[in-house]
C-alpha cells in the first residue's frame, strides 16, 4: 500500500465524514422543530417511546443528535428523564439504518436493476439536483433539501473512494493480524468505543468498518467486538453535550453510556457461551458489509428488547451515579405544588383563585431565589450555583406556563369582581417575574465570564455596585410583597426607588466610562460591568411594571403611562419618598485615589472659568456626574 492510497483513504474518510454532517444537519434543520415537538408529546409509554427514538434517529441519521436533542429538552425541563430513557433506546435501533445504506455500494451483479441499485449509479443526479437548489433557490426549505441531498452524494462518493482506498490492504500480512487480534472481545470493543469516540459517529465507524470489510481482511470474529464497542463509543457526544447542564440532563449522557455498556457485556456473555457449547466456525470466515449491517441491526434491536424491562433499574443506577442535588429538590416540590392546580376548581372559583395566590407566592420565591444566587457568583463563583440559577429559570418559566394556562381558562368563568382582580394582577405580572428570571441568568453568565477570564471588580466599582445591588434588592422586595399580598400602599412606593435606581444606573454609567477612560478599568470588565448593570436596571424597571398594574387594576384599569406622569407631576408625596430615598442610596464620594487626590473630587473639580477640568498628570477627561434632585426630574 502506497503513501498515494493512504492520502486517497484520507481524502475519502474526510468527505465521507462531511458528508454525514452536512446530511444530518441538513435532516436536523429541515425537520428538528417538528421532530422536538414529537419526542416532546409521544413519550407517554415506553413502547411508544422506543418507536419514537427509532423513528426519529433513522430520519436524522445520528443517534448522537437525538440524543443530544433529549439532553437539551430533560435540560429545559419539558420532558423527564424517565420519558427520555425508551427514546435513548430507541434511538440505538434507528441508528442502523445508516449501515443498511452504506451496505449498499457492495451490491455486486451484472442485470440493470441491480446496477440501479448501487449508490454509484444515481447519487450523482442527487449532487445535481443539490447543486440546482443552491443556485437556482434562496428558500431555507431548498438550502436544507440540498445539503441533505448533497451530503447523502459526498458520503457515497467518500465511501467509494475508501472502499478502492483499502483495497491493497488485503495484501498486507500485518493487517490481517491486527484485525486477528481485534477478535478478542476486550480488545475490539476498546477499539470500536475509542474509532467512535473519536469520530462521534457510530454510523461512520459502522461504514469505515463496512469499507475494510470490502477487502476480505475483516473477519466476523473482530467485527462482532468491533461493533459492540461502536456502541458505547457513540455516547461520547451526549456526554460532551451535557456538561454544564442540570444534573437530570447529565443523567441522559449517562444512561446512554451505562445502556450501551451493560448491552455489550450481556451481549458479549451470551454470544461467547454460546460459542463455546456450539464453535461457530463462521467466525473466522470474512463478513460482509451486508453482514455488518445484519449484526449493528440485531445487536441493537435485541439489547433494547432485553433491557427495556429493566429500564426502572438503569434509571435507579445512573441516579446513583448522579445522587440528588438541590435542583433536584426543587423539582420535586414543584412538581407536587403543581398538583394545586386542579380544573376541578372551576367550579368553585374562590378555591381555583387560592391556588393561584399560593402558585404565584412560589413562583416570586423562586425568582428571588434565583437572583440572590447569581449575586452571590460575582463574589464566590461554583458551576453548582451557576447549574441552580438555570434550573430555577426553567422552574420559573415553567410557573410560567402552568399559571398562565390555568388562569386563562379560569377567567372563562363566572367570578366575582375580586377574584378577577386577583387574576387579573397575577395574569399580567407572570411574564415580568419571568423576564426577571431570564436577567438573572444574565447576571450569572456576567459571573462565570468573569470567573473564566479571572477578572475582578475593582474594590471601588464594588463600593458604587453594593449601593447599587441594596437599592434593588429593596425594590425587589417591596415589589413582590405588593403583588403576593396584593399591597397597594407599598406598590406605591415602588415607582420613587425605581427613579432612584436609574438615577444611580447613570451615575455608575459615568463613573465607569471615566475609570476605563484613566485606564483604571480594562475595557474587557467595562463590557461585562455595563452587562452587569443593564440586568440590573431592567429587573428594576420590571418591579416597576409589576407595581404600576396592581395600581391600574385598583383604579380600574388607569393607563400606565398616565399614571407615571401624574404621579411625577406636583405629586409631594412621591417627591418626599424619591429624596428619602436618594439620600439613603447615595454613592460613596471619594472612591478612587489618583496620584494622592481623591478621584471623586478631580471628577466633579472645575477651572476658574467654571468648565470641568481634565487631569493633566493622568490624561484622565473627567466625565461629569449629575446629582438630580427630585425638582429636576423630568
Amino acid at each position: 500500500m502506497s503513501i498515494f492510497n493512504l492520502l486517497t483513504l484520507a481524502g475519502g474518510l474526510a468527505l465521507f465524514l462531511y458528508g454525514m454532517d452536512l446530511m444530518s444537519t441538513g435532516l436536523t434543520r429541515l425537520s428538528g422543530s417538528r421532530l422536538q415537538g414529537i419526542l416532546e408529546n409521544l413519550t407517554s409509554n415506553r413502547m411508544k417511546g422506543v418507536a419514537l427514538g427509532a423513528a426519529v434517529t433513522a430520519v436524522i441519521q445520528s443517534s448522537s443528535a437525538t440524543t443530544v436533542m433529549l439532553v437539551g429538552l430533560v435540560n429545559a425541563g419539558i420532558i423527564t428523564l424517565n420519558r427520555a430513557i425508551p427514546v435513548i433506546m430507541g434511538a440505538n435501533i434507528g441508528t442502523t439504518i445508516t449501515a443498511w445504506i452504506l451496505s449498499m455500494v457492495g451490491i455486486e451483479g451484472e442485470s440493470l436493476f441491480v446496477q440501479l441499485l448501487k449508490p454509484s449509479a444515481w447519487t450523482p443526479v442527487l449532487a445535481v439536483v443539490g447543486v440546482g437548489f443552491i443556485l437556482f433557490s434562496k428558500s431555507d426549505k431548498r438550502n436544507n433539501q440540498a445539503r441533505i441531498l448533497l451530503g447523502f452524494a459526498i458520503l457515497m462518493f467518500g465511501m467509494d473512494t475508501m472502499t478502492g482506498a483499502v483495497s491493497p490492504l488485503a495484501e498486507l500480512a500485518g493487517f490481517q493480524k491486527l484485525f486477528l487480534a481485534f477478535s478478542n472481545p476486550i480488545l475490539g470493543i476498546l477499539a470500536g468505543a475509542i474509532l467512535t469516540g473519536i469520530i462521534q459517529s457510530s454510523s461512520a465507524s459502522v461504514g469505515i468498518l463496512q469499507a475494510l470489510a470490502s477487502t476480505g481482511i475483516v473477519t466476523y470474529g473482530s467485527a462482532i467486538p468491533i461493533i459492540m464497542g461502536q456502541n458505547i463509543g457513540t455516547t461520547v457526544t451526549a456526554i460532551i453535550s451535557s456538561i454544564g447542564a442540570s444534573r437530570n440532563a447529565r443523567r441522559v449522557g449517562v444512561f446512554h453510556l451505562n445502556f450501551n455498556i451493560i448491552g455489550s457485556i450481556v451481549f458479549s456473555i451470551g454470544f461467547y457461551i454460546l460459542n463455546a457449547i456450539y464453535d461457530f466456525s463462521f467466525l473466522s470466515e470474512s463478513i460482509s458489509p451486508v453482514w455488518i449491517a445484519i449484526i449493528h441491526s440485531l445487536f441493537n434491536i435485541s439489547t433494547t428488547i432485553f433491557l427495556l424491562p429493566f429500564a426502572t433499574p438503569l434509571e435507579k443506577l445512573t441516579h446513583k451515579i448522579i445522587p440528588e442535588g438541590e435542583e433536584d429538590k426543587i423539582s420535586t416540590q414543584v412538581e407536587e405544588r403543581f398538583k394545586l392546580l386542579d380544573p376541578r376548581f372551576f367550579d368553585t372559583p374562590a378555591l381555583a383563585v387560592e391556588q393561584i395566590r399560593k402558585l404565584g407566592k412560589d413562583m416570586t420565591e423562586r425568582t428571588k431565589q434565583g437572583l440572590d444566587t447569581a449575586l452571590k457568583l460575582l463574589h464566590d463563583y461554583d458551576d453548582e450555583s451557576l447549574i441552580e440559577v438555570l434550573a430555577l429559570e426553567n422552574l420559573v418559566d415553567r410557573y410560567e406556563d402552568k399559571l398562565g394556562t390555568y388562569m386563562v381558562k379560569l377567567t372563562g368563568r363566572e367570578l366575582r369582581e375580586e377574584e378577577y382582580k386577583t387574576v387579573s394582577i397575577w395574569l399580567q405580572n407572570i411574564a415580568d417575574l419571568e423576564r426577571i428570571s431570564d436577567h438573572t441568568v444574565h447576571i450569572a453568565y456576567s459571573a462565570q465570564e468573569m470567573h473564566n477570564k479571572k477578572i475582578r471588580f475593582s474594590e471601588y466599582a464594588w463600593a458604587e455596585l453594593d449601593v447599587y445591588i441594596s437599592a434593588l434588592t429593596k425594590l425587589i422586595d417591596m415589589a413582590f410583597s405588593a403583588l403576593n399580598n396584593d399591597d397597594l400602599k407599598l406598590a406605591v412606593q415602588v415607582e420613587p426607588l425605581e427613579d432612584v435606581i436609574d438615577r444611580l444606573n447613570d451615575e455608575l454609567q459615568a463613573r465607569h466610562i471615566s475609570r476605563v477612560t484613566c485606564g483604571k478599568c480594562t475595557l474587557e470588565l467595562g463590557f461585562i460591568f455595563v452587562d452587569f448593570t443593564t440586568s440590573l436596571e431592567r429587573i428594576a424597571d420590571h418591579c416597576s411594571n409589576i407595581a404600576v398594574s396592581i395600581i391600574e387594576i385598583h383604579a380600574n384599569g388607569l393607563n400606565t403611562h398616565e399614571y407615571l406622569a401624574e404621579v411625577r407631576k406636583d405629586n409631594s408625596a412621591f417627591k418626599k419618598i424619591f429624596d428619602d430615598y436618594r439620600e439613603q442610596y447615595r454613592l460613596p464620594r471619594d472612591t478612587i485615589l489618583i496620584d494622592g487626590a481623591s478621584y471623586m473630587s478631580r471628577l466633579n473639580a472645575t477651572n476658574e472659568n467654571g468648565v470641568n477640568a481634565t487631569d493633566d498628570d493622568t490624561g484622565c477627561p473627567v466625565v461629569p456626574v449629575e446629582e438630580k434632585s427630585s425638582e429636576e426630574m423630568d
